[in-house]
C-alpha cells in the first residue's frame, strides 16, 4: 500500500497528492514517488548537457538544428550534395564550393582535353596521365644534291616538299697542261 499524504499532530509532512511528476517526464534511469505515492522509475533519455558543443550554425545543414550550450541552433550549412567540375588547362583548378557534399561529386579533366591525350599526340617514351606516347615524328622527304664550285656564288635549296639531307660539293677543277712556251697552264675552274 502506498501513501501519498503525511500528516503528523495535525501538521502535513509530505503530501504528494499535487505533484505533476510521470514516467516520462523523469530522466530515464531514475526513479520518484507519483501524486499516488507509488513508485515510477522514468523513462525520458531526451535530457543532455551541452554545455561543452562548439557546433555553429554554419556547422549544422540548413533545415537542421541542434542545441549548443544550451540554446538551439538553426543550421545555415548549405548542402551541395554530388558536386561536380571539370579542370580545362594544365594550371586549372577547380574551388570546391562551402557546405556539405555526400563523397559522390567529382572532379575531372574536360571531355575536350582528355580526347587530346591520346598516344599519337604523345611522343614515343613519354606517359602523361597513364597514357604511354605512340608518336615518333612525321616521315620526312630527304635528298642529296651535288654542286660543283664556279666563280659565282651558289644557293643550293631542295626541291618541293623534300629537305636537303646532304650537299656534296665537288673539288674544284685544276688541271696542268703543258704549253708551247715551255711552261704549264694550270685551269682552275
Amino acid at each position: 500500500m502506498a501513501y501519498n499524504k503525511v500528516v503528523y499532530g495535525g501538521n502535513v509532512l509530505i503530501d504528494l497528492t499535487e505533484d505533476t511528476i510521470s514516467a516520462d517526464k523523469l530522466l530515464s534511469g531514475y526513479t520518484a514517488h507519483g501524486k499516488d505515492g507509488n513508485g515510477i522509475t522514468g523513462t525520458c533519455s531526451f535530457d543532455a548537457n551541452t554545455q561543452d558543443a562548439n557546433a555553429t550554425a554554419a556547422q549544422i545543414l540548413t533545415g537542421a538544428s541542434g542545441y549548443v550550450k544550451g540554446a538551439k541552433v538553426s543550421g545555415t550549412m548549405a548542402n551541395k550534395g554530388a558536386v561536380t567540375g571539370t579542370i580545362a588547362t594544365k594550371t586549372g583548378t577547380y574551388t570546391v564550393p562551402a557546405g556539405y557534399h555526400n563523397g559522390s561529386g567529382k572532379v575531372s579533366i574536360s571531355s575536350t582535353e582528355q580526347a587530346k591525350i591520346i598516344a599519337a599526340n604523345i611522343k614515343s617514351g613519354v606517359s602523361i596521365l597513364g597514357v604511354e606516347g605512340s608518336y615518333s615524328g612525321e616521315g620526312i622527304l630527304t635528298q642529296t644534291k651535288t654542286a660543283t664550285p664556279t666563280t659565282s656564288q651558289q644557293t643550293i635549296t631542295p626541291d618541293a616538299n623534300y629537305y636537303l639531307s646532304s650537299v656534296v660539293v665537288n673539288a674544284i677543277p685544276y688541271e696542268e697542261k703543258q704549253n708551247t712556251a715551255g711552261g704549264t697552264t694550270v685551269t682552275i675552274g
